[in-house]
């Protein structure tokens, strides 16, 4: 019997089958008509990057330079009575050392422009099976955790300590395959609009008398107020406190976004980006049963939405080059088992240059104004900021606190608002 995954959690591959040479990576999902849906690999090194485009295994690039990694096209395997949408043979003996890790990944074609996600995809899943005996080794089923999404990296196979493992990741993100290469240190480049054919000439305009025109009467406005924006509150002042409003239903889904600018490198079409900042979201959850920890994609600690903890990380934006950012989500309806959260940025990878970063966090609410925390107090000595804490007002609804206070790390936050957490070094 297959093994079956749950988002977040790691298996060994060849640890516990010395004799696998070769597996099958197979991709089934569900979707409603008109969505168009492409399969894809990236390629990975040391760095957590490709090193040119025929590292993005996909439709027009089936096969990688060694000829270890490629699509199977239209000749899939029935294995286990079912043809999977995509397939892709990984012949583990013959990967070159320099690949560290294959990521894999969906994606919505032109999902922006024809406003398609992947709330509109079912029954997605990715399966491992050995390619020689067809037996199934493990399955990750995704679920339905995705709202705005267009792409998904949906797992990893990845070498440690000279065996290969799996890691099922389910995140999701905004902006389809150009943000994921982006992501993974490849940049799209639009092509260029084919130039408008230039007008014939106008016929020559007989000339008129040149008369000066008479200089308009000056006009004194009136003074007005600002219009009030009531779709965004901003807490601009540390200790700000706005409470999320309450209607008839249940609070529902809460997004809380992060959103940064990045200085873009200037390359050409799949050409390598320079590294930047590695900004990310996560934060420090305390459930009303004693509950704690912490979700952040360091550690590859996603959390989950329809089970405690009830919140979850959509994704990592490693680059700052996803224009959506990192969103958090806050599962509402089950505000009566939620003591208290605290947001927090840190800056993984990169110069600690937070007004350089322009860090925005935009918690989103059903029915209510978008708040927004600007991270616009800046120290550059620590890498660390908690940006918003969370509590739980009568069951009801939570109360949003603006922070904006730095740190040095994980552990230095968590003594400040006395979580009690354990913290040892993680990688992501």
């Amino acid at each position: 019997m297959e093994l079956a995954l749950l988002k977040g959690q790691k298996a060994d591959i060849t640890k516990n089958n010395p004799s696998l040479k070769s597996i099958l990576i197979g991709m089934g999902w569900n979707s409603a008509a008109g969505i168009d849906i492409d399969f894809s690999s990236f390629l990975l090194r040391a760095s957590g990057k490709v090193a040119g485009d025929s590292d993005l295994i996909f439709y027009s690039n089936p096969k990688d330079s060694s000829g270890s990694i490629e699509l199977v096209g239209e000749n899939k395997r029935n294995v286990a009575g079912k043809v999977d949408k995509e397939q892709v043979v990984v012949r583990l003996s013959e990967v070159p050392q320099a690949i560290e890790r294959i990521s894999f990944t969906l994606t919505i074609y032109d999902g922006e422009a024809k406003r398609q996600s992947f709330s509109n995809v079912n029954d997605a899943y990715i399966r491992i099976i050995d390619e020689t005996t067809g037996r199934e080794i493990l399955r990750y089923e995704i679920g339905k955790n995705f709202s705005i999404e267009t792409a998904i990296v949906v797992g990893d196979l990845y070498r440690y300590n000279g065996e290969w493992k799996f890691s099922a990741i389910g995140s999701g993100y905004s902006g389809g395959l150009a943000a994921l290469c982006n992501s993974f240190g490849i940049e799209v480049k639009a092509d260029a609009p084919t130039p408008s054919p230039a007008p014939a000439p106008s016929p020559a305009p007989v000339k008129a008398p040149i008369i000066p025109p008479k200089p308009p009467e000056p006009i004194i406005a009136e003074p007005k107020a600002a219009p009030v924006n009531l779709s965004k509150i901003s807490l601009t002042k540390r200790g700000d406190v706005i409470n999320l409003q309450k209607g008839a239903g249940a609070l529902g889904e809460i997004v809380i976004n992060l959103n940064w600018n990045q200085k873009k490198a200037s390359t050409g079409f799949f050409g390598r980006s320079s590294a930047g900042v590695d900004l990310d979201v996560g934060c420090l959850y305390e459930l009303k049963n004693g509950m704690k920890g912490s979700v952040q994609a360091l550690g590859n600690s996603f959390g989950d939405f329809s089970r405690a903890p009830y919140v979850s990380l959509d994704g990592d934006d490693r680059t700052g080059s996803i224009t959506t950012g990192e969103n958090l989500r806050i599962n509402g309806n089950k505000v009566s088992e939620i003591k208290r959260i605290v947001i927090y940025a840190y800056i993984y990878e990169g110069a600690t240059n937070w007004a350089e970063a322009a860090g925005i966090v935009t918690i989103k609410q059903s029915g209510g104004p978008d708040i927004e925390v600007r991270m616009d107090e800046h120290n550059n000595r620590k890498g660390m900021c908690a940006i918003a804490m969370v509590e739980n007002v009568g069951d009801q609804t939570f109360s949003i606190q603006r922070l904006v206070q730095y740190f040095s790390g994980h552990k230095e936050l968590d003594e400040a608002y006395r979580w009690g957490l354990r913290w040892v070094q993680g990688s992501k």
